[in-house]
């Protein structure tokens, strides 16, 4: 069996330690991104990315509004920080964890004691950058939570079209990304009946994406909830990694890390949520308590590979779990409450 990296990727690693070496001499430094993380009473799941900044002179305001208002591309251009090794801090407890070669750190650790419900734990590398992490920890007697895409689920992109795509992702700012309606009170309704639940966010987008996406859910008031998104570029075995294998993974990981909880899967028709949630409440029915599907409008589905809303009918899983469709938060919560 063949076990040497595809080549792509073995050309990425050698350009990244290049650079790593050069620009640490020029005084670039670590700088950690947290993502929020999750858990149950006995182990905590952390998120993170280290990469390498520039020496800067900006103030605290220029900064703050250069990174509040910087267009789509400006979150692709890092340089990741290969094999940093980073502490994490939890109470009293320390743990030691190295980035992977794209600067990603996803590491499970034992929960030292903390009780249900959200906390900060403290990341710091050998070189002296630290930040804070969100973790939620879920108590053992909840049963329900939510898994929600992104794309053209809770945010309008067109991401069914490729030239579309790349504008709302590359050129627009954040302020002109639009909501799709409905979908935060849906979820703000469904957590508050049940206190403790969680919200984990799984896309196919990248990770350098992350901070656009959290200041867009934090400003229409999205619940606050893990993400697990991807990184883009080669693999160990191809060009680039697989978008549909990557929410398989996620689903199977939170069904092994949060074994207690069915979750309700919330997605969209324009790609491929249907199948893949059907696939996932096919092969694991105790660990789904239904599919909440957005439908795309006429504009968009006809956009999506030229699939017509039509065309796609509510299922029932045999054994499982009952699909619903709307076209937006508010039709989705109706048909969710007459099950």
């Amino acid at each position: 069996m063949r076990t040497r990296p595809f080549f792509a990727a073995r050309v990425e690693d050698r350009i990244n330690r290049t650079l790593n070496r050069r620009l640490l001499r020029r005084g670039w430094r670590e700088s950690i991104s947290a993502f929020v993380g999750y858990g149950t009473e006995e182990q905590i799941r952390v998120l993170a990315r280290i990469t390498l900044l520039p020496p800067s002179n900006l103030g605290i305001v220029q900064a703050a509004s250069a990174a509040l208002y910087r267009r789509g591309w400006r979150n692709f251009i890092n340089v990741a920080r290969v094999g940093s090794v980073v502490t994490v801090t939890v109470g009293e407890n320390t743990v030691t964890a190295e980035a992977d070669r794209g600067g990603y750190l996803d590491v499970r650790i034992k929960n030292p004691g903390l009780s249900p419900g959200w906390h900060t734990i403290q990341l710091a590398t050998e070189s002296g950058a630290s930040t804070t992490c969100d973790v939620q920890v879920i108590g053992p007697e909840v049963d329900f939570g939510i898994v929600s895409d992104i794309d053209d689920t809770i945010l309008s992109t067109w991401l069914p079209r490729p030239m579309l795509a790349a504008w709302n992702s590359l050129i627009l700012t954040e302020q002109a990304r639009q909501a799709v309606p409905g979908m935060a009170r849906l979820y703000q309704r469904l957590l508050a009946e049940r206190p403790g639940a969680p919200i984990i966010y799984v896309s196919t987008g990248a990770w350098n994406t992350y901070p656009m996406i959290h200041r867009f859910m934090k400003r229409h008031g999205f619940p606050r909830g893990a993400m697990l998104l991807t990184d883009w570029g080669p693999t160990n075995t191809g060009w680039f990694r697989s978008g549909p294998d990557h929410k398989r993974r996620a689903l199977r990981e939170l069904a092994r890390d949060l074994p207690n909880i069915q979750w309700l899967l919330v997605g969209d028709d324009g790609q491929h949520d249907p199948d893949l949630y059907g696939e996932f409440a096919a092969l694991q029915p105790e660990h789904v308590r239904g599919i909440a599907i957005r439908e795309l409008t006429a504009v968009e589905a006809s956009l999506a590979h030229g699939i017509r809303v039509a065309d796609m009918e509510e299922r029932w899983y045999p054994d499982t779990a009952p699909e619903v469709r709307g076209p937006d938060g508010d039709a989705l919560g109706d048909r969710l409450a007459q099950l």
